[in-house]
C-alpha cells in the first residue's frame, strides 16, 4: 500500500472542511475563506480542463503578489497542470526564452504586465476575464490523482553561463517544506503571516502558501515598502514574516511603529544578515524569536539558525534543518575537518527532481547516493554551525534576487564601446550585495550614464549595476580566467 500521495492542493481541501469560515487569504479589503478557496481553485482547474488543457501540462503564472495567487497554485494542483512561476520583473526575452524550453500551454497573468508576457495560445488575465471564467466553470474538485513525486512547479533560476535552468520541485517536497515552516516558525490553524517575498520566488511562495496549506491565514503585500508591512502588522497581527536583509534596511531607515507585539517570530533568508544589521533587529524585536536560514531552489531549506544562537553564531545559518544531511568535501570530494573550507552538500526530502530537459546539469551537480551540492563553500566550525564562505559560481544576491554575473557581462559586452567586463557583488548593508561592473573601455571617455542608458532595455532593474569602475585590463590567471576575487579585493 503506498497511502495518499501528498498534494499542495490537499491542506485547502482539508480546511474547507475544518474550517470553512476561516480566512485563508488578505489582500487589502478582500477576504478569502477556506470553503471559497476551496470552491474558486477547483473552478479554476476545471476552467483549464475544460479549455482543452491535460494533466501534466505547464501553466505559467505571471503576476506579483495578491489573492488569486494561492487559488491557482492550488487549482493548478487541483488538475495535475505544472505551475511555471515567472518574474514580474524579468523582460519579455527572458519570458520567452522559459516559455520556448518548457512549453507552457496556458498563461495566467496580471495585464498590467502584458508587455512582458509571451502568447502559448491560451491566455487568462486576471481581472474580468478570469472572473468570468471562475463563474462560469464546474463547481467540482477534478481531483485529477498525482504522484507525490511529480512537479508541482517548474522554477526557473540562471546557471553560470547565464542560462536558465527549470527546476522540477515535487508536491512531496514542497508539502514537507510547508510542515517543517509551520514546526519551525509558527504557523498553522488560527494562525497568521505577511507574505512579503514576492510568491514568484521559492522562498516566497513556500513561506506564504504554507501558512493555507496548514490552516492559518495570509496577508498579501502586493509591493515592498516597509511602512505598509508596519500597518499590516498593526491591522492583521501575524505571529511570523519572512523577510531578507533588505527588508530589515527598509525597517531600519523608516524606523518602527505601530501596535507590532504580536510578533513572535522573524525569519530570514536571502543573504546572510550583516551583523550590525543583526544586531538592529535582536534589539529592536525583543523577545521576538529571529531565524537565519539558507538554502536553494534546488535544494530547499538547508540549514537554519535557530534564536537560542542568533547573537553568539551572528554570521552563521547555523545547523542542518530538519531531515536534512549536510556533507563538506574538498575540491577531490575527501570531507573536510572542522574549520577547513570546503563545499557544501545536502541530501533531504527537499531536494528537487532534476533539471527540465538537462540530465548533464543534473548529474553534474549531484552524487550518486543522493547528494546535492549548493556550489558554495563553507566553514563548519566545532559545534556543526555552517558559515558561508563564498560562492563558488560567482552567483550575486542582491535585495533577495539571484542575479548571475554573465547575464550582465553579456549585455555589457554588446555595447560598442566596450572591450570586455567582468561583474561581482560586493557586500552592500542595504541589498546584501551590490551589482559591481568592471568595464574595460575602447577609450577614454566612456561614462556610467552612457553604460546605464545602454543596459536598462536589456536587463531587468534588479540586474543593472549600482556602479561602473572603469580598469586598463581585467586580473587573469595563466588559463586566461579572469580572477574575479581579484576585482572585490580592490573594491
Amino acid at each position: 500500500m503506498t497511502g495518499a500521495q501528498l498534494n499542495i492542493a490537499n491542506g485547502v481541501r482539508e480546511f474547507a472542511r475544518a474550517t470553512p469560515d476561516a480566512i485563508a487569504v488578505i489582500d487589502g479589503d478582500r477576504r478569502l475563506d477556506y470553503a471559497a478557496l476551496d470552491d474558486r481553485s477547483s473552478r479554476l482547474a476545471q476552467a483549464l480542463l475544460a479549455a482543452g488543457l491535460a494533466p501534466g501540462d505547464p501553466v505559467a503564472v505571471l503576476s506579483g503578489n495578491r489573492l488569486e495567487y494561492c487559488e491557482i497554485a492550488a487549482g493548478l494542483a487541483k488538475a495535475g497542470m505544472p505551475m511555471v512561476p515567472l518574474n514580474p520583473r524579468q523582460t519579455l526575452a527572458d519570458t520567452a526564452y522559459i516559455a520556448g524550453h518548457c512549453d507552457p500551454k496556458a498563461i495566467i497573468l496580471d495585464p498590467a504586465l502584458e508587455d512582458r508576457a509571451v502568447d502559448p495560445g491560451f491566455t487568462l488575465r486576471l481581472g474580468a476575464e478570469y472572473e468570468a471564467a471562475i463563474e462560469n466553470a464546474a463547481a467540482t474538485d477534478p481531483a485529477v490523482r498525482v504522484d507525490e513525486h511529480d512537479p508541482f512547479c517548474i522554477a526557473y533560476t540562471s546557471g553560470t553561463t547565464g542560462a536558465p535552468k527549470g527546476v522540477l520541485i515535487s508536491h512531496r517536497s514542497r508539502v514537507l517544506t510547508f510542515y517543517c515552516t509551520a514546526l519551525e516558525w509558527g504557523l498553522g490553524p488560527g494562525r497568521r503571516t505577511i507574505a512579503v517575498a514576492p510568491m514568484y520566488h521559492g522562498a516566497g511562495f513556500a513561506f506564504a502558501y504554507a501558512a493555507v496549506f496548514t490552516g492559518g491565514t495570509v496577508s498579501m503585500l502586493r509591493a515592498w515598502d516597509p511602512q505598509t508591512l508596519l500597518r499590516m502588522v498593526e491591522r492583521d497581527r501575524p505571529q511570523s514574516v519572512f523577510l531578507v536583509p533588505t527588508h530589515a534596511v527598509g525597517l531600519r531607515e523608516v524606523g518602527l511603529q505601530g501596535k507590532l507585539d504580536s510578533l513572535e517570530t522573524l525569519y530570514f533568508n536571502a543573504a546572510a544578515l550583516p551583523v550590525a544589521l543583526k544586531e538592529w533587529v535582536l534589539d529592536s524585536f525583543p523577545g521576538v524569536g529571529v531565524h537565519e536560514l539558507y538554502g536553494s531552489t534546488e535544494a530547499g531549506v538547508v540549514t537554519d539558525l535557530r534564536p537560542v544562537d542568533a547573537r553568539r553564531k551572528a554570521g552563521s545559518v547555523g545547523h542542518p534543518w530538519f531531515m536534512t544531511e549536510i556533507r563538506v568535501v574538498d575540491d577531490e570530494g575527501h570531507p573536510v575537518p572542522p574549520g577547513t573550507p570546503g563545499e557544501l552538500y545536502s541530501r533531504s526530502p527537499f531536494l528537487m527532481n532534476g533539471y527540465l530537459g538537462n540530465p548533464a546539469a543534473t548529474a553534474g551537480c549531484t552524487t550518486p547516493d543522493g547528494f546535492l551540492t549548493s556550489g558554495d563553500v563553507v566553514v563548519v566550525d566545532d559545534e556543526g554551525f555552517v558559515t558561508i564562505v563564498d560562492r563558488k559560481k560567482d552567483m550575486i544576491i542582491t535585495g533577495g534576487v539571484n542575479v548571475y554575473p554573465r547575464d550582465v557581462e553579456e549585455a555589457l559586452a554588446a555595447h560598442p564601446a566596450v572591450v570586455e567586463a567582468a561583474v561581482v557583488g560586493e557586500r552592500d548593508d542595504r541589498w546584501g550585495e551590490r551589482i559591481v561592473a568592471y568595464v574595460v573601455a575602447r577609450e577614454e571617455g566612456l561614462e556610467p550614464g552612457a553604460l546605464l542608458e545602454h543596459l536598462r532595455p536589456r536587463l531587468a532593474g534588479h540586474k543593472v549595476p549600482k556602479e561602473f569602475r572603469m580598469i586598463a585590463a581585467l586580473p587573469r590567471n595563466a588559463a586566461g580566467k579572469v580572477l574575479k576575487r581579484e576585482l572585490r579585493s580592490t573594491g
